[in-house]
């Protein structure tokens, strides 16, 4: 059998902490508003895992949580204020990709993008 993959991070000030086992899911960038204010970026940018394969191992334990759509949840550490990402009604969780310890190792192709319209015209997010 092979090496189980396991993925950790965490917020800035690293009171929230996670690891993830598998390969990342849906590789997703995002522009609408509200990924915007919630992140304080012009995108976003998410890989999910199966809800069952994150555990919050960080001295804070789980995030805190407010409710921003009718399907999702936002997760962020109530210390330093850092956006995690988003638990989603289905039984995913959404993580954001800048706070893995190493982002660069993502697989992140295909990556789609949602929203592009969202962006100022200056700002240019190149799909492959």
């Amino acid at each position: 059998m092979g090496k189980q993959l396991l993925w950790k991070g965490g917020c800035l000030c690293g009171l929230i902490r996670f690891e993830a086992e598998g390969q990342p899911g849906f590789p997703h960038s995002c522009s609408c508003r509200m990924c915007q204010r919630a992140t304080g970026a012009l995108t976003a940018t998410w890989v999910e895992f199966d809800r069952a394969k994150v555990r919050w191992t960080g001295e804070g334990g789980a995030p805190s949580l407010y409710r921003s759509s009718e399907k999702s949840t936002r997760a962020f550490c109530p210390q330093c204020g850092s956006s995690l990402g988003a638990v989603d009604d289905a039984p995913v969780i959404a993580l954001l990709t800048g706070c893995f310890d190493a982002p660069h190792r993502l697989p992140l192709k295909p990556l789609s993008h949602s929203y592009r319209s969202g962006r100022p015209r200056w700002w240019h997010v190149t799909v492959d």
